[in-house]
């Protein structure tokens, strides 16, 4: 179906319109009934609650084991024992594979994410091979997810020799992010790790995507050079902290400074909203043009058996983290999962809107609060203007 009429509908819980869908484009929406008999074939949208495809901005597509039996959590409970257990354990579960990255993606559509940002494991055990699966898997679901790759050095930069060549060679074909692992307590060379990445992203003219867990004083010294790094190369908007715990750890006037350094910076935000953490400043950061992203992480890997592909379980998760109840900060919580994801996988025209790419999520609720509180099953999910998930169902 190329062409087809999505009727009665109501765009984030509004008046019910009808959505015409052609060519994998929204190309026209109009108040139902409008255009029935100009478009004969339709699909019933039944008065559901429509939204646009959500955004993963956060994701580890490579890593996980999903669709194989169960494996049990080990290894130490700190980065480095992750670290060190992925690497001893992860062949032997078949990882990184296309199969698996092909699961994971299939779940990303059940819950109606079409669109992620992947951190895909470079190093000097797996090269590329990591990417080169995701992009097979990608392909193989004929691009209903659209995914933008991170070339990410989970095992550390600097004390890996190679592992820079790796990520200029990522970047030379066609990754859009190279990423970073805590360059302070990883590394043990911050200002050495972020030069590197710095030199490779103005050269290559990619973006840089940072995972950085250290907390406190040490978390906060690593922002400070990653934004003096930033401005001096003319990065703004095309650097990001993933994790970033300690910046709700900082004091308030410290944290509010940082704030607004981050927003002058162009420097954006990636958070899991982990319930062990400290709440994001994210009223502040909304008023500093700091963008925020939300992504599952890591799902069912060597890491964590936690996770099932659910945006919205991240979207509830931050919700709760963050106190929020009243109903606008609750659809904020909807909006970090959709709307405000489209800058992270470089989509300018994203949502329910004419002339976006036809990502379309059916939800039988009564407005977004009610969504965000129930997390209820994806009806219908459109995804570049092809049915994908019909009556909760996977359809590819």
């Amino acid at each position: 179906m190329t062409s087809f009429l999505l009727a009665d509908v109501r765009p984030w819980g509004g008046e019910p319109v009808d959505v015409v869908i052609a060519d994998g484009v929204i190309t026209d929406i109009a108040p139902t009934g409008e255009r029935a008999s100009a478009d004969p074939q339709q699909i019933d949208g039944r008065g559901m609650l429509a939204l646009p495809g959500f955004v993963n901005a956060h994701a580890h597509v490579d890593k996980s084991w999903w669709g194989q039996p169960w494996v049990s959590y080990g290894g130490e409970p700190t980065t480095q024992g992750r670290i060190a257990h992925e690497r001893a354990e992860r062949d032997k579960y078949g990882i990184p594979s296309v199969a698996g990255a092909t699961a994971v993606l299939r779940e990303f559509l059940r819950h109606g994410t079409t669109a992620t940002r992947t951190h895909v494991d470079v190093d000097l055990g797996v090269g590329l091979q990591g990417i080169a699966n995701v992009r097979e898997a990608v392909e193989a679901l004929g691009g209903a997810v659209e995914v933008e790759i991170v070339a990410f050095p989970q095992d550390g930069v600097l004390r890996r020799p190679g592992v820079l060549d790796l990520l200029d060679k990522a970047a030379a074909e066609g990754a859009t992010n190279i990423g970073g692992l805590d360059p302070a307590s990883i590394d043990r060379d911050p200002v050495g790790q972020l030069d590197a990445l710095f030199e490779i992203a103005v050269r290559r003219e990619v973006g840089i995507d940072i995972h950085l867990h250290d907390r406190g004083d040490l978390g906060a010294f690593q922002y400070e050079l990653i934004i003096e790094r930033t401005r001096q190369a003319g990065l703004g908007g095309k650097v990001n902290v993933s994790h970033g715990f300690a910046l709700g750890e900082l004091a308030p006037a410290r944290r509010a400074e940082m704030v607004n350094q981050l927003g002058e910076a162009g420097i954006s935000w990636t958070t899991v909203a982990p319930i062990n953490s400290a709440p994001l400043p994210w009223r502040e950061m909304r008023t500093a043009d700091v963008a925020i992203g939300l992504g599952t992480d890591g799902i069912r890997d060597l890491w964590s058996p936690y996770g099932d592909g659910d945006l919205f379980q991240v979207a509830r998760q931050f919700a709760r983290l963050h106190g929020l109840r009243a109903d606008e900060d609750l659809t904020y919580a909807i909006e970090l999962a959709t709307t405000h994801g489209a800058s992270f996988v470089h989509r300018e025209n994203y949502g329910l809107t004419p002339g976006a790419r036809a990502d379309v999520v059916l939800l039988d609720a009564e407005n977004v609060p009610d969504v965000l509180v129930r997390a209820p099953r994806r009806e219908l999910v459109v995804a570049g203007g092809r049915v994908v998930v019909r009556d909760g169902e996977l359809q590819v």
